[in-house]
């Protein structure tokens, strides 16, 4: 059996193989493409994930996220990719698993706890955006899910945190952030993330425990957690999160679940998530920079509460999040945060 080490290295090895052909070969089919465009491959779906801290009233730290993405099943892959790379994506493959693999694109904005304040406020969060490219890839096997994920972008002003901030909040109303001339510098970086899942009960209750690890210049860190859901017709590993690892590409599911899956599923869900992290750009500053930063806490605890819902090939999730403390200031602590977030995934 496959050690948890060498299944993460297969993983990402097939998600960098899908990302580098992928881009590769893009332009050559769109300038062979016909006119006509041909539908998304059967076993593909679009995933959308919004977070936002509107609703609960308040705008700072953890402000705003989006992580638009594509994914498709293996099969796909395999008969769209022409040799030497079909054999490339075999090397991964195996009969007795269902695989998915998917692209995402992403942002993240942070901000301190004042966003009218123009001038610096070295003793509260720092100023920043993350916009990235991801790759991903999924293997199902009984009642366990691993996710190995690559994300890759820039910190600073490239990210386009103060433009999406300010234009969201003049459509909105919102007062406009005053402070981004004081954001992190710009940096590359990247992230590795695997997350295993796996799932205990039956159609109606389940206990689906997590465990992951994140290496690299944006977040290290190592995870743990799991949820509790009760529904009707539930499939899948529950509920899908923005984070590395956590975009649950549905079509696996599908596969794996067989041609007799119900026409429409529900369940409402309780989670927790403890992380020990070792570092976090976004509190801890830029690598190659001199740069803002704060005491981060190394414990951060996540407790979430939510619903979801699908009808044939659409889904969606509403989540509540509760989170801890993430760093401290000389004048107290960082502060609480509760924020939402929005999952809307359509499969073809």
């Amino acid at each position: 059996m496959a050690s948890s080490f060498q299944i993460l290295l297969r993983m990402t090895l097939s998600a960098l193989t899908i990302a580098a052909w992928l881009l590769a070969v893009a332009g050559a089919h769109a300038a062979d493409a016909p006119a006509k465009k041909p539908p998304p491959p059967k076993g593909s779906e679009f995933q959308l994930f919004i977070e936002n801290d509107i609703l609960a009233g308040t705008d700072r730290y953890y402000t705003n996220g989006f992580k638009l993405g594509f994914g498709v099943p293996f099969d796909a892959l395999r008969d769209f990719f022409k040799t030497p790379t079909k054999y490339t994506l075999d090397i991964f493959s195996d009969a007795q698993d269902s695989h998915n693999f998917g692209l995402f694109v992403g942002q993240n904005i942070y901000t301190p706890r004042d966003i009218s304040v123009d001038a610096p406020q070295p003793q509260d969060r720092p100023w920043a955006a993350w916009l990235y490219l991801g790759g991903a890839a999924q293997r199902v096997k009984g009642n366990r899910l691993d996710t190995a994920e690559i994300d890759i972008g820039v910190v600073g002003p490239p990210a386009l945190g103060e433009q999406v901030q300010s234009n969201w909040h003049r459509l909105i109303g919102a007062p406009q952030p005053r402070g981004w001339d004081n954001q992190l510098p710009s940096e590359p970086g990247f992230s590795v993330s695997y997350l295993q899942k796996r799932k205990y009960g039956n159609a109606h209750f389940e206990l689906v425990p997590h465990a992951g690890l994140t290496l690299g210049t944006v977040m290290t860190l190592a995870r743990a957690g799991g949820s509790m859901r009760l529904g009707h017709n539930m499939t899948g590993f529950g509920p899908d999160t923005i984070e590395p690892g956590g975009a649950m590409l549905q079509n696996t599911r599908r596969k794996h679940e067989g041609g007799g899956r119900p026409r429409y599923e529900w369940y409402g869900f309780i989670g927790a998530d403890v992380r020990y992290v070792a570092r976090n750009i976004f509190l801890d500053g830029t690598l190659f920079h001199e740069s803002f930063s704060v005491d981060r806490r190394n414990v951060v605890r996540d407790l979430t509460l939510g619903a979801s819902m699908r009808i044939d090939t659409l889904r969606v999730s509403l989540t509540r999040i509760f989170r801890s403390e993430e760093f401290t200031t000389p004048f107290g602590s960082g502060g609480k945060q509760i924020f939402y977030s929005l999952n809307i995934g359509l499969e073809f």
